[in-house]
């Protein structure tokens, strides 16, 4: 592996601490009972919001229309994810040391991987708190679920909801796109390069 390639995995496994940082993703919520909005922070180990009572103030809503109450507890996600990250940090860092190009690949393709399996386990929890309902919640409209939106905005009766990534998704893009620079410099760049022999004479 060339130096900067070396330097560019140790950027991309220390840049995933921006992970525990940030929050990964948000759901922003507008109501008549909340019309300054309500905020949902995800983060790779825990839950959170714009305020002390947030997630509070979700919950009280989501009572309403017989959502699951949702914190923290509720998932095993917040638990194992946190050593997910941890692994890949000290993958990234021994492929920096260990100076085997191949493992680069490896630890990109490990990476969207991981990536890809967040974003589909993100959306079945969506789908699970939007149709696994109380039947006997307050309000009842035959055949309505409230999955919140995946990525973007979503109305749901009188709510206005918004999803969208947040600052600590750079943790996941900023590696991925230092790997990918160091896949091309190793294995495209550098064949480029490679200089034609030519024959020797006779």
């Amino acid at each position: 592996m060339s130096k900067i390639s070396k330097i560019l995995m140790l950027l991309a496994a220390l840049s995933m601490s921006l992970l525990f940082m940030f929050p990964m993703w948000k759901i922003f919520l507008e109501a008549p009972q909340y019309p300054e909005g309500l905020e949902m922070h995800i983060w790779v180990n825990k839950l959170g919001g714009n305020s002390e009572y947030a997630l509070q103030n979700f919950n009280i809503l989501n009572h309403y229309i017989g959502m699951e109450k949702i914190n923290a507890d509720s998932f095993a996600e917040l638990k194992y994810m946190p050593y997910i990250v941890y692994f890949m940090m000290a993958f990234g860092v021994l492929t920096a040391i260990l100076n085997h190009r191949s493992l680069v690949m490896t630890w990109f393709i490990a990476l969207i991987f991981a990536g890809a399996a967040g974003l589909i386990d993100f959306y079945l929890w969506l789908v699970k708190f939007g149709t696994n309902l109380d039947p006997q919640a307050p309000i009842k409209v035959p055949g309505m679920t409230y999955i919140p939106p995946f990525l973007g905005s979503k109305q749901l009766l009188n709510f206005s909801a918004l999803s969208l990534p947040a600052e600590g998704a750079l943790g996941i893009i900023i590696p991925m796109i230092l790997a990918f620079v160091a896949i091309y410099i190793e294995f495209i760049h550098r064949k480029k390069r490679k200089p034609i022999t030519s024959p020797l004479p006779v």
